[in-house]
């Protein structure tokens, strides 16, 4: 098989993982293929061929990463829609770290308390952010 062919197949396979996840490495890594493809296609030696798709895939990634810096984060821009809803107390996890466990949506989560408060089991929080799969709760209602 040619290595044109070789990089061509390496190229689509990275630009068709991108399409599923969509986070533009991947496609940089791909166009980077595509350019080793070109280089092999005019003749050039193999060391040549790894060495543009090495400059490309680098500066490429390296221009995306940038790219990713300046935009602000999701979390910022599209606030939880479950902040400001109520949960329930079940249990302390731990009182020295503020963990607890949550009754939400009919299940149990964990929980970080935000500030300070002298809770008793079945209390009502207030959720005031997320961190990860666990809730930031706090005994006021957060300013949305």
């Amino acid at each position: 098989m040619s290595d044109y062919l070789m990089w061509l197949i390496v190229g689509l396979a990275l630009i068709i993982i991108e399409v599923m996840t969509g986070t533009f490495y991947l496609l940089v890594l791909g166009i980077a293929a595509f350019a080793g493809a070109l280089a092999a296609y005019v003749g050039a030696a193999a060391f040549i061929q790894v060495a543009c798709v090495g400059l490309i895939a680098v500066i490429g990634l390296f221009a995306v990463h940038r790219w990713r810096q300046s935009r602000p984060a999701a979390s910022q821009k599209d606030p939880s829609l479950d902040i400001g809803q109520v949960v329930t107390l079940e249990s302390w996890l731990d009182q020295n770290t503020k963990r607890v466990r949550v009754k939400y949506r009919g299940s149990a989560w964990d929980a970080h308390l935000v500030g300070e408060a002298n809770l008793q089991i079945g209390d009502s929080l207030y959720i005031c952010g997320t961190q990860g799969n666990s809730l930031e709760v706090s005994v006021s209602r957060p300013n949305q």
